[in-house]
């Protein structure tokens, strides 16, 4: 396995950094996943020297790995170099391209954007001006790439004059998560589901991203794009796409990509015409957190009195193909919510006829993300003891936990597979421009929508599972969320 021997990390002192990245490189550091010779460089404008930022580094890794190493940690932080540069100006890359190329270094670089968007042509010039953006050199960019489709383009456009297609790798962390990956192998290392994997057999499918925090410190990033921005067009449609898509002809990179863009062009068009019946918009008020402490409302969490952005949407989505034809696939994704889960729930039909009368129910495929990782199959049982009528059964779950298989191994932060990916140039598990481009395609046609008919945020009190008006957009299929 080839890796690349220099990761250089702009915006190394914001949070995603101190809480997922550092410590995700620490991890593979740790159990020999990093090359001796992989070099990190941390850059931002904040001055530091080596020793403040290496000790600042020491401390949010021991907040992540309880019972850390004291020499492990030593021996990670030798491998940072800390930079206070300036990414607008052309003097920060002279100092960077130096750094890089010191005693030889620098011959394969991964460069990891974890800043706003609004550098990012910054950054790519600077580095293509100074030699530091030809193959094999290769960038890793972090949502959100635009607000819609045009400044999505227009992101995409302003990094590839610097860095080719093959080379930009564009994160969605969820696709670095364990039970993500999983799906993959379930539906296509295992025989048993791929006949019954198609609307004969599926009669909905149910994708939950619920968090029971509010918008925090985030509120002016928040107010901009919303949950149909912030959550939906990537993180909800990824995982549609790994439920929907047509088996790949191999692990590569292109070959599940092709199968993802597939679904995302066959999504059904959400228009002014069915916009209300298809979607709910909603916004929490004041009410509980799970703890029992009161929760402010968006509106008093952000200050913002007149704000209609939505916290929650939830969309009845339509893949119109041979295989999906008539399954509805229930996506939805809410701040302030009731639990913090991310699960997806394929519900099938009955069986034609039921010789076990009402009791008979029906099978369902639970796929757990969070909080704890696990797939269970809902299957029908007799239940034990004797009846003087019929034959009375019980629903019983077949269940491989993730954490029970697991006892006593480490929890993986979805960062590291995606970083360890990056450094040895294995795109599969990233998003492909033409993917982005479809998904905010079919997402700008509901925005457009919304507005069309003037949907506005419906109330929902901080600490419910959503709106209320949500159930309209099961129950008119008979169906029910699963909560």
């Amino acid at each position: 396995m080839s890796m690349a021997d220099t990761f250089v990390l702009f915006g190394a002192t914001g949070d995603l950094a101190r809480r997922m990245l550092f410590p995700s490189l620490y991890f593979l550091h740790a159990e020999g996943f990093l090359a001796d010779n992989v070099r990190i460089f941390a850059t931002a404008r904040s001055p530091r020297t080596d020793e403040e930022f290496r000790a600042a580094v020491a401390d949010w890794v021991c907040e992540r790995a309880d019972g850390a190493e004291s020499n492990v940690v030593a021996s990670f932080v030798a491998r940072i170099s800390y930079l206070s540069i300036d990414v607008t100006t052309p003097e920060g890359y002279d100092e960077l391209a130096a750094a890089i190329r010191a005693d030889g270094g620098g011959q394969e670089v991964v460069f990891y954007l974890s800043t706003s968007p609004s550098i990012f042509g910054a950054v790519c010039k600077g580095l293509k001006d100074h030699g530091l953006s030809d193959a094999p050199h290769r960038i890793v960019v972090e949502k959100p790439i635009g607000y819609d489709l045009k400044t999505n383009i227009e992101i995409n456009d302003t990094v590839a004059q610097s860095f080719s297609e093959e080379r930009t790798f564009r994160i969605d962390h969820y696709l670095g998560k364990e039970t993500v990956q999983n799906l993959i192998a379930l539906r296509f290392g295992n025989r048993i589901f791929e006949p019954l994997w198609n609307a004969e057999t599926i009669k909905s499918v149910q994708i939950t991203i619920g968090e029971t925090l509010g918008v925090g410190d985030r509120g002016g990033y928040y107010d901009e794009y919303g949950a149909m921005r912030d959550m939906m067009q990537n993180h909800l449609l990824q995982l549609l796409c790994l439920v929907a898509m047509e088996p790949p002809s191999s692990l590569s990179a292109d070959a599940i990509r092709n199968e993802k863009v597939k679904v995302l062009r066959s999504l059904a068009p959400i228009t002014g015409q069915n916009v209300e019946s298809k979607t709910i918009r909603g916004q929490y008020t004041e009410g509980f957190a799970p703890d029992g402490e009161k929760a402010k409302s968006y509106k008093g969490d952000t200050g913002l009195e007149d704000s209609q952005t939505e916290t929650y949407v939830a969309v009845a989505a339509e893949v119109m193909n041979w295989r999906w034809a008539g399954v509805p696939f229930y996506l939805e994704t809410g701040k302030r919510m009731a639990e913090r889960k991310t699960h997806i729930v394929i519900a099938f039909r009955p069986v034609p006829h039921s010789i076990f009368g009402s009791e008979a129910d029906e099978n369902e495929l639970h796929i757990v993300l969070q909080p704890e990782e696990r797939i269970t199959l809902q299957i029908m049982n007799k239940r034990p003891g004797i009846s003087a009528q019929g034959m009375p059964l019980e629903e019983l779950p077949l269940n491989l936990s993730l954490v029970e298989r697991n006892k006593g191994t480490r929890r993986r932060i979805a960062y590291e597979q995606l970083i360890l990916d990056a450094l040895t140039n294995n795109p599969s598990l990233f998003v492909q421009r033409d993917e982005q481009e479809a998904a905010w395609r079919w997402i700008d046609g509901i925005a457009a929508a919304w507005g069309e008919r003037n949907v506005q945020p419906k109330a929902y009190k901080s600490g419910a599972p959503g709106p209320s008006a949500k159930h309209v957009l099961t129950e008119r299929n008979g169906h029910s969320w699963y909560e």
